[in-house]
């Protein structure tokens, strides 16, 4: 992939968040990897999402996380994308908003639950929730840490990342990730989707149940199992 390229659907994506409706001012970026070149590119900070531009994009390795190419400073997160994007190999896009209802859920330290099939169709089961970040590890390297936190949760409980396409890092937001850009940014309108779907469900029902595990399980896999049947199939080349 071109480096011009990978800049402007990074660009893109970033503004597709700011239009959605997921951030307000800079409180939020999206990056994207092009892994055979060993870089990721990746929003500047303080850059609102709303107004980037692809030569404003800053290209960053995944070896060091150095600054690449670009005369801007990289996002304040992006430490935290450097280490997902060593963490799970079969992501390609990373999408951190501060999107109100997903957020309120992470303010809880609260996993988002699993209560009907418009979540069964992104994630197989609850959103997930990180443990709180220790002193030493917001007093240390934050973002990093922020990174390893997330990493911890996936290996820790046996999490697949494509099942399970984001988190809620506790006290502080959602991260999201996909195949690319915009399915990184196509699952954080989702995460935020279901956040308030099921604060809804337990404002008219407090003791609400989770889906059944067949209806989850059916839901799910209809859309990304091995045999998934939803959408389109599109011949290549057309």
């Amino acid at each position: 992939m071109e480096h011009n390229e990978l800049r402007g659907r990074v660009a893109a994506a970033n503004r597709q968040i700011a239009s959605a409706g997921l951030v307000e001012l800079s409180f939020g970026n999206v990056s994207g990897v092009d892994r055979a070149a060993g870089l990721f590119a990746i929003k500047p900070s303080g850059v609102a999402c709303s107004e980037l531009v692809p030569d404003q994009v800053v290209l960053v390795s995944l070896d060091d996380g150095r600054v690449v190419e670009g005369e801007l400073r990289p996002s304040s997160d992006t430490p935290t994308h450097l280490h997902l994007y060593r963490s799970f190999d079969e992501i390609g896009g990373v999408v951190h908003t501060h999107s109100p209802f997903a957020t309120s859920w992470a303010q809880a330290r609260r996993p988002i639950p699993c209560f009907g099939t418009t979540h069964a169709d992104h994630f197989h089961g609850e959103v997930p929730v990180t443990r709180p970040l220790r002193a030493d590890e917001v007093g240390g390297d934050y973002e990093m840490s922020t990174g390893e936190v997330i990493a911890e949760t996936f290996l820790g409980n046996g999490l697949d990342p494509l099942h399970h396409p984001g988190v809620l890092v506790a006290s502080h937001g959602p991260f999201t990730w996909g195949a690319d850009p915009d399915e990184a940014v196509m699952n954080a309108v989702a995460v935020e989707v279901i956040a308030r779907m099921a604060y809804q469900t337990l404002g008219i029902s407090g003791d609400a149940s989770p889906i059944e595990p067949f209806l989850l399980d059916r839901h799910f896999q209809r859309k990304h199992g091995p045999n998934a049947y939803y959408g389109q199939s599109v011949p290549p080349g057309t």
